[in-house]
């Protein structure tokens, strides 16, 4: 199993473009001079994607208020992401890469352990980008529960 280098504070964040729940692409290069918190999740619609999702979406107003923009990445087709974000009212981008290159060039996969097995896939992850497109804060292998609020007592953002 390959393990792909994790990001760190001081990093450049590595560009990509990737097709939206919509259908149309976003690059990180289209949020220049902004923060952006980009999390990469294993599935939509599974129930520990689904709490992390919601607690983004209701977290939108103190993170919006502070200056970041929020996007989701998972190797989900579109179509489903479209659904996910539909079903759950979810506000910020949810972007799909089927090959997870993005996941890999930001370290968000690799072996993990799944109730006892040693698997490879998608590493629950949050980067935080800075407006000068350089990484912020890397955090890998998060919990799903509690995660959007420890992410905003490490960015000093109030509820």
């Amino acid at each position: 199993m390959t393990d792909y280098p994790r990001l760190s504070a001081g990093d450049a964040a590595p560009h990509f473009t990737l097709t939206d729940h919509n259908g149309g692409d976003v690059s990180l290069s289209d949020f220049s001079g902004e923060n952006v918190i980009v999390y990469f999740y294993p599935a939509a619609m599974t129930p520990g994607c689904t709490t992390q999702a919601c607690d983004f979406r209701d977290s939108m107003t103190s993170l919006q208020a502070a200056g970041y923009h929020v996007i989701g990445i998972s190797k989900d087709d579109p179509e489903k992401l479209s659904h996910f974000a539909e079903r759950d009212a979810l506000p910020f981008p949810l972007l799909s890469d089927p090959d997870q290159a993005v996941h890999k060039a930001y370290g968000a996969f690799g072996p993990k352990n799944s109730y006892g097995r040693l698997l490879t896939g998608t590493l629950r992850s949050t980067i935080v980008i800075d407006g000068s497109g350089q990484v912020a804060l890397a955090l890998y292998n998060v919990r799903a529960t509690g995660h959007v609020k420890m992410l905003r007592r490490k960015l000093a953002i109030d509820a």
